[in-house]
Order: structure tokens, then sequence, then C-alpha cells
């Protein structure tokens, strides 16, 4: 195609090309001329429809806002007289309201007037009755002094004849009556006790009888075992060590003061501490049984032997809560039972102890109708603080009721522990059922052992401290040495004398005496008059 128009070209020449280029610029130019012409046409016409429809809106909306303007003004004339309305009758109610008050205030007016005139001669006659009123006092007071004036005269006649005051005869009439109800009541209440004793002797024989039969445990108390066999004397200086290294190793290990003396074959183990005493006793025999004594083998025995202590410990509380019945238990306390295996009281075990007093109080619970499950178990743990009293200051039953309460025993078995040596005055049936078991465990035959001369010795040194203060007249050590009663002398020691001899009687017991736990110091004054009529 571009080649034929090239070919095209060529065959005209440059004036016919000259030519067709003019006549295609002269039709442009005639284009553009008709075009212009066409589009002036129609903008005309399309302008004069434009403003027709313009003036026809314009009429229109003239007529419409007229339209509205009438109608606002109508509408606004009827609101007016709306409102002219309602404002008529608002004030016909208010004038009509205003009538009433009005008319009420003229009924109070005239109710007001009348009242007054009632009240005036209300007035008149309550006057007339006052004075009616203040001349009847005047005769009821005359009357009364007549009468008192007639009385004495009966009184004194009265006391002439009985030849006493009346103040006497009162006291002689109320001294006799005093004496016959004394009588009788002297006379009923000691048929009353000497009946209930009766009962109660018989009653309590047949029911701690029973508790005791039922009680299956061993009569016979441990003693505690604090030397350890050797199998011969050579094996001291084994224990002994080159420059003493393995006895120190072992008292460093254990805690406990190990005693090699002349004894021979024998090895003194001493220790407060029950636990500690066990534990180094335990590890010696192992020690000796293995042959093989030097320092680091003598920490790894003890460490060993302690760690199956307390497994053996751990176990024999779970036994002995589990043979007393006793559930849900506190591990800490568990920890601290089963420490009591190694613990003795005047020779005779605590845990065996503990155990036995719960069975003796579940036995006199279920016998008493009390709460078989709190004697239980205040009678297994009523002993609890002798596992830590070497440790903690105070006595076996305070440190236990500390333990307790921080382990959030029941509130009644804390009462029956704090109560089983009259610390504080049992106030249930479980405290004194627990305090009772607690003692029969502990008295019967064959329980502890103790030198009845070592016993009096010590309580005869309390007595021989209180009695040396001036004003005393006797003193009594009781409860196996855990309180004193002093009894003074009224005419040289007052009131307020008891309190300080009371401070210093405690100060010289704790100066001079050892003793476990605390002594109670009770200073007693009593002033009895006695006269004898001849």
């Amino acid at each position: 195609m571009l080649y034929s128009a090239s070919f095209l070209l060529c065959s005209v020449g440059t004036e016919g090309i000259i030519g067709i280029v003019v006549g295609i610029i002269l039709a442009l130019i005639a284009g553009v001329g008709l075009a212009y012409l066409l589009f002036r046409y129609v903008a005309r016409k399309k302008l004069g429809s434009v403003k027709e429809e313009c003036a026809r809106l314009l009429d229109s909306a003239k007529s419409n806002a007229d339209t509205y303007l009438k109608e606002a003004r109508l509408e606004i004339k009827e609101e007016q007289h709306k409102m002219r309305s309602e404002l008529d009758k608002e004030s016909r109610e208010r004038r009509a309201e205003l009538q009433r008050t009005e008319n009420r205030l003229s009924q109070r007016e005239d109710q007001l007037s009348s009242r007054e005139l009632l009240l005036d001669k209300k007035s008149a006659s309550l006057d007339d009755r006052k004075k009616g009123i203040e001349a009847k006092e005047q005769e009821i007071a005359d009357l009364q002094s007549e009468i008192s004036h007639a009385h004495e005269k009966m009184v004194e006649q009265l006391e002439k004849a009985a030849q006493l005051t009346q103040e006497e005869a009162k006291a002689q009439l109320m001294e006799q009556l005093l004496d016959e109800a004394r009588k009788d009541a002297g006379e009923k209440a000691r048929e009353i006790e000497q009946t209930a004793k009766d009962e109660a002797e018989k009653r309590a024989r047949n029911i701690v009888g029973q508790a005791v039969q039922r009680c299956a445990v061993d009569h016979s108390s441990e003693i505690c075992v604090s030397t350890v066999a050797l199998p011969s004397d050579e094996m001291k200086g084994r224990l002994i060590g080159r420059v003493g290294r393995n006895i120190r190793s072992i008292e460093n290990c254990t805690g406990v003061d190990l005693i090699i003396d002349d004894t021979p074959d024998v090895v003194t183990v001493s220790a407060f501490d029950p636990v500690r005493r066990e534990v180094a006793k335990l590890a010696i025999e192992r020690l000796v049984a293995d042959g093989r004594i030097h320092p680091a083998r003598i920490e790894e025995t003890v460490e060993k032997v302690r760690r199956e202590l307390d497994n053996q410990m751990k176990e024999a509380a779970e036994n002995a809560a589990f043979d007393a019945g006793v559930y849900g238990l506190h591990p800490e306390i568990i920890k601290l039972l089963g420490r009591l295996k190694y613990r003795t009281s005047y020779g005779q075990n605590v845990l065996k102890h503990s155990l036995e007093v719960s069975y003796l109080a579940g036995s006199l619970a279920s016998e008493l109708g009390a709460d078989f499950k709190v004697c239980r178990r205040a009678g297994l743990l009523h002993d609890i603080g002798k596992a830590v009293d070497h440790e903690v200051e105070g006595t076996h039953v305070s440190i236990g009721v500390e333990i307790l309460k921080r382990f959030k025993e029941s509130p009644a078995v804390i009462h029956a522990v704090e109560a089983h040596h009259n610390d504080v005055e049992p106030t249930t049936l479980e405290a004194i059922i627990v305090q009772a078991a607690d003692a029969i465990s502990g008295a019967r035959p064959g329980a502890r052992r103790e030198s009845i001369e070592n016993y009096v010795k010590r309580l005869e040194k309390i007595e021989n401290v209180a009695n040396s203060f001036a004003g005393v007249e006797q003193s009594y050590a009781i409860q196996a040495g855990r309180e004193i009663r002093v009894m003074v002398k009224p005419e040289e020691v007052d009131d307020n004398a008891t309190m300080f001899m009371a401070k210093e009687i405690a100060k010289k017991l704790e100066a001079e005496l050892d003793y476990p736990g605390q002594i109670k110091v009770n200073v007693i004054r009593e002033l009895r008059s006695v006269e004898y009529a001849k």
C-alpha cells in the first residue's frame, strides 16, 4: 500500500501534490466554519429554552411563596386564638381556686374564734378543779400525818411491851430465819452431796476400770539408752582418732558429747536432745561394725542414719495416728509426733503414753457421751510440745498450744490440750476427759520410773525456798512440783504484800533450782476470826 502511494505521488508530480494539499486545507477550513455555524445555532436554541424554563420556574416559585405565606398567617392566627382561650380558661380556674381558698380561710377563722371561746371556758373550769385538788391534797397530808403519829405511838407501845427496839426485833427475827434456812439448806446439801458422791464414785470406778481394761498397752516403762557397747577397748582409740579428729567429727556432725572414760568396752553419749542422742548412738554402732572410722565416713554414716531415723519417726507417727483413729493431721504435726518416739518422761515413752491417753480418752468419751473424735485427737496430741520443749522457751503445754494453733487444729482440741495440766480451767467435758486419761496413764502401776527419794527431795527444795520468806506459815508443792501453794500469816502479810511475795518466790526459785517447764507460785492469805462463848 505504501509502495502504491509513493508510486502515485511520483506519477502526479510536484504541482499536482501542491494542488491536492491546498484542496485538502480548503476543505478543512470549510468544514470548521460549517461546524461553528451549526454549533452556534444549536447553542442559541438551547439558551432560549433555558430562559423560558427559568421564567416558568420563577413564576411557579412566586405563586407557591404567596400560598405558603397565606397559610402561615392563618396558622398564626389560629395559634393566637387557641392561646387566648387557654389563658382565659387558666385565669378562670385561678380565680375559682382563690375563691375557694378565701372560703376556707374564713371557715378557719370562724373555727379558731369558736375554739378560743371553748378554751376560755375550759381554763375557768381547770382553775376550779385545781383548787379542789389542792384542797384534797391538803386533806390527804393531814390524814398521813395523823396515821404516822398513830403508827409511832403503836411502835412505842410495842417496844415497851416487848422490851426491844424496832431494829433489834428485825435483827432477831432475821437471825432466826437465817439460822433455820442455814440448817435446812445444810442438811439438804449434805444429803444431796453424799448421794452424789456415792453414785459418782461407783460410776467413776466402773468407767475408769473399763477404760483401763480396754487399753491394750505395755505396762513396762522404757529406759533411755545413752551408752554404746564396744567389742574392745582398742575401738576407743579408733573412735578418738589421730589428735582427736574422729571424736570431734562425731560431735560436730551429731551435736552430742561423746564421753570416753575408763569404763571398759562402753562409750557414753550425752545430749539433751533424744533424737540427736539416738542418731549418734546408731551412727557409732554402724561405724564400729564397719571398722572404717574417718571424718568422711563419719559424715556419710551420720547423714544416712539421720535420714533413716526421720523415716522411722514419720512411720511411727503415722502408725500411731492410724491406731488411734486420728486422720487428717498436718505433715508437720506428724513429723513432731514422730520425734516423741525418742522422748521419755520419768522413763515413760511419750509417744506410747500419748497413744495410751488417746485410747483411754476415747473409752471414757464413749461411756460419758462426749465427742469421741475430739477426745481421741486431743489425747494423741496433748504432749506434742514435748517434741521441741528443749528448743523453745515455755512449758510443753504452751508450746503444744502454739503448734496446734499454727496448723489450724479445732478450738475444742486446742482447749483440751491447754487444760490437761490445769494451766487453764477446763470448760468442756472433752477437756476433763483428756485430763483424767492423762492422769490415769501416768499413775497406773509400772508407767513411770522415778526414785521416790529424788522426787521427795525436789519437792522439799521447792517448799524450803518458799518457807525462807518471812510471814510464811506453810507451803505445799503439788502437781509433781509444777505448782506451790504458800499460806501466809494474815496478821503479818497484807493483801498487797502477797503479790510482791509471789514475785520474789518465783525469782528465788529461778535462781536456785533447775527444773523443766515452769512452776506456778500461788500465795494465799486467809483471815479467820475465832471467838469462844463461855
